[in-house]
């Protein structure tokens, strides 16, 4: 059964430190046990731990409902399905993940946020979206604008499979970089670029949510998105499968985590192949652990700003250039 809730946000944030990069640039990352902070293990309504090695144990808050949300999934009546959807008023840029932003502890215990950066990406995000689909689960993604102006067909297919897409900057630069630091200018323009990127790619207004790259938040950008009512988000766990070259490393990382924790915002990567072919089974253990998917919508959709929607536009084609889709251009008329 899905019950929306209007979530009463507030503008202030706490920031921490720690962030994850990117690819093979981002700094080497603290192993999975210490990356979530020594605080978030006081979070209101945490749950107990899961005893070590049980990885598919049921969350000791985590009873199934009367009603199994997969059992309207097409195909798949047992499916992990969506148990709840929320809405997010993000008038004011709350920030949301435990790791940095100690203020929205929205999650039941059990209740999982699927989050997804970097895409949209050839091969792994389609895949991604065909893991969801098969059962029947709704996640965020967080694209990067160069990649949605390189890939707008896959993108439309993320909307269109009904998930949440918010923005990740242009080009997924550190903007705690001394660069940065020096002109706050250029960075508003990294942030702007992104958003403006994702809206033409997708051809409609995306959600006003946003992932800093590196979970690295400047505070002067983050008063900025509070100016522009958008909502960022850090993580509860981050699995670090940008470290992870085969999938039972991308599950282990996820569920481990999650039996410590008992409920989170988990931050995966659609532009990781081990990600892509883990996550089938990574929803399988998710069902058989007893946990329950959270879908985050936005209450309204990201405004963007002309001067940056034309920076795009010359960016990402020539006068000359059709815009038209792929599909109307090129066909298979032989195999």
């Amino acid at each position: 059964m899905r019950v929306a809730t209007t979530c009463a946000i507030l503008a202030s944030v706490s920031l921490a430190a720690l962030g994850t990069a990117w690819g093979q640039s981002r700094a080497p990352a603290p192993a999975a046990p210490a990356a979530q902070p020594a605080a978030a293990q006081s979070r209101p309504a945490a749950p107990a731990a899961t005893p070590a090695g049980a990885p598919t144990a049921t969350p000791a808050a985590a009873a199934a409902p009367a009603a199994n949300p997969g059992a309207n999934c097409p195909g798949n009546p047992n499916a992990l399905g969506v148990t709840r959807v929320v809405e997010v008023d993000t008038t004011g840029g709350p920030g949301f993940g435990w790791e940095h932003f100690k203020m929205h502890d929205f999650l039941r215990n059990g209740e999982v946020v699927l989050t997804f950066d970097d895409g949209p990406w050839p091969g792994n995000t389609p895949a991604v979206l065909k893991a969801l689909a098969d059962q029947c689960v709704k996640a965020t993604f967080f694209p990067i604008g160069k990649h949605a102006t390189y890939y707008p067909e896959i993108l439309k297919e993320v909307a269109a499979a009904g998930h949440t897409i918010g923005s990740h900057t242009w080009a997924h630069k550190d903007l705690s970089s001394k660069a940065y630091a020096t002109n706050l200018e250029e960075a508003k323009e990294e942030i702007e670029k992104g958003v403006s990127a994702v809206r033409m790619s997708l051809g409609a207004p995306e959600a006003p949510f946003f992932r800093f790259p590196a979970l690295k938040h400047p505070p002067e950008l983050v008063t900025y998105l509070g100016t522009r009512n958008i909502a960022i988000f850090s993580t509860d766990m981050d699995s670090f499968d940008f470290k992870m070259r085969k999938p039972d490393q991308v599950i282990k990382s996820v569920m481990t985590k999650l039996q410590k924790h008992g409920k989170g915002i988990v931050l995966m990567h659609d532009f990781q192949h081990a990600t892509a072919q883990a996550l089938p089974e990574l929803l399988a253990q998710l069902k058989a652990g007893g946990y329950k998917i959270v879908h985050m919508k936005a209450k309204d959709t990201v405004k963007t700003i002309a001067k940056y929607d034309e920076e795009v536009a010359k960016d990402i084609k020539l006068p000359t250039v059709s815009d038209r889709p792929t599909s109307s251009v090129v066909r298979t008329i032989s195999e």
